[in-house]
């Protein structure tokens, strides 16, 4: 059968999300290509034709989908339009999100086909202490251009729409992970907890070297810096994506939190990306 399109759909903080997406589907061969980045808004209810394939790609916070990408998507439909799902994590554990993902876009009508997770540069990742520092990488990106190479073929292979089978994507073989540095990291998360030590509800901001430039006013995704106020953040706003931190060109924003040290340490070992198809 033929798919006449691919619609990426990706939240992306930090473009590490955007960039497997975009090989994904440069992987595909699809010469009709249109890209939503539900980044920094969401969009109004829109239909994916079902002969339009969805590739959506999302970061993972915290073991979950980030919860305002699942708010910009809320206006998403689809009546039966084959879809890829895909999360990004910061080299630690994806958890449930790609099954979170996966049931979430089926309840908008999708029929998920293929799935994905994808190792990138972690949040709270930095100079000091680097969790998975430049990833994706060209061999992560190499790797999610041959993933939409099989799902096209995938898709060439039926058809019709009802013989393009569905995937159980709790199935998709997971990354290997040492159990002592789990239980070293799970140990010491216990410990920092009980210290009472605070962590910290926003990124600081060193007032002599912003310059007001608004970037990170413009880049920030959930509206916590406002203009004109750029050293300050809405605390009840920020999810900790740190694109603020990581895109000031002055480096005047940092997000110095214990969690970093610990999963700088104890995730030394870099993941592998993993596909189910």
């Amino acid at each position: 059968m033929d798919i006449d399109a691919v619609q990426l759909i990706t939240f992306s903080p930090t473009s590490t999300s955007k960039r497997v997406g975009e090989a994904i589907v440069h992987g595909t061969g699809i010469s009709s290509v249109s890209s939503v980045d539900l980044t920094l808004k969401a969009k109004d209810e829109w239909e994916i034709p079902s002969r339009t394939l969805a590739v959506v790609t999302v970061p993972v916070y915290g073991g979950h989908v980030a919860p305002l990408a699942l708010e910009r998507m809320k206006g998403l439909r689809s009546d039966g339009a084959p879809a890829v799902v895909v999360v990004v994590y910061g080299n630690r554990a994806y958890e449930k999100a790609l099954v979170e993902l996966d049931g979430f876009v089926t309840k908008l009508g999708f029929k998920v086909i293929a799935g994905g997770t994808f190792v990138g540069e972690h949040s709270y990742s930095s100079e000091s202490y680097p969790v998975a520092s430049g990833r994706p990488d060209a061999d992560d990106l190499e790797y999610a251009r041959l993933f939409g190479e099989k799902i096209r073929t995938k898709i060439a292979a039926a058809e019709s729409m009802d013989q393009l089978y569905g995937v159980d994507v709790r199935r998709i073989q997971r990354p290997h992970q040492p159990l002592f540095p789990l239980f070293r990291f799970l140990r010491r998360v216990v410990k920092l907890r009980k210290s009472g030590v605070s962590m910290p509800r926003t990124p600081e901001v060193d007032a002599e070297r912003c310059t007001h430039c608004g970037y990170c006013v413009k880049h920030c995704p959930a509206g916590a810096i406002l203009k004109d106020k750029e050293c300050d953040t809405v605390a009840e706003k920020c999810i900790k994506c740190c694109a603020c931190v990581k895109g000031c060109p002055q480096k005047a924003r940092t997000y110095d939190t214990p969690f970093a040290t610990l999963l700088s340490d104890c995730f030394k070992r870099q993941k592998e990306d993993r596909i189910i198809i």
